[in-house]
């Protein structure tokens, strides 16, 4: 098999960066001048593009796996993918999706119908650890589970005061 059938069933198979594609075929030990000629035709017809990948990645990964932007930017580019068009991609893939929507689901989650304000420090530390390895900020998560705290206290403090005075 010559390179360039390896590398038209690998991409079959599914969608590669160009630095996976290289990778996989040279492991497969084809020579890097064959290689080469491989990828430029790949990319001159389209069949290879790095800008696809790379949009299709962020989008994956924010909206069905609900990531934050860090971590998505972060797997993109581990696919290879250069940091301008791993940067625009997650922009793009970002510009269709409501972040704080998407922080509240991943704290939701997190808390699993606790209530914010019954976390103590340490429990808060490990939500917010979480949160920030799902690639969400960490003043962001801080500040929402702050603010869910006050609500919920401010919540049992309204229904003590209807409770009670009846």
């Amino acid at each position: 098999m010559d390179a360039y059938t390896a590398a038209l069933t690998l991409l079959s198979r599914r969608e590669l960066s160009t630095a996976q594609l290289r990778d996989r075929l040279s492991r497969r030990r084809f020579p890097a001048e064959e290689i080469d000629q491989v990828i430029a035709r790949l990319t001159a017809d389209r069949t290879l593009d790095d800008v696809r990948v790379a949009v299709a990645s962020a989008r994956l990964e924010a909206a069905v796996r609900r990531r934050g932007r860090r971590r998505v930017l972060q797997r993109v580019r581990q696919l290879g993918i250069s940091e301008d068009t791993a940067r625009a991609a997650v922009d793009q893939a970002f510009g269709d999706i409501d972040e704080s929507a998407l922080l509240d689901a991943a704290l939701a989650r997190r808390l699993r119908g606790r209530s914010a304000g019954a976390l103590d420090a340490k429990a808060m530390a490990r939500v917010v650890r979480a949160l920030v390895a799902q690639g969400f900020d960490a003043g962001q998560a801080y500040a929402r589970l702050r603010t869910m705290g006050a609500k919920a206290g401010r919540d049992a403090a309204d229904e003590e005061d209807t409770g009670g005075g009846g």
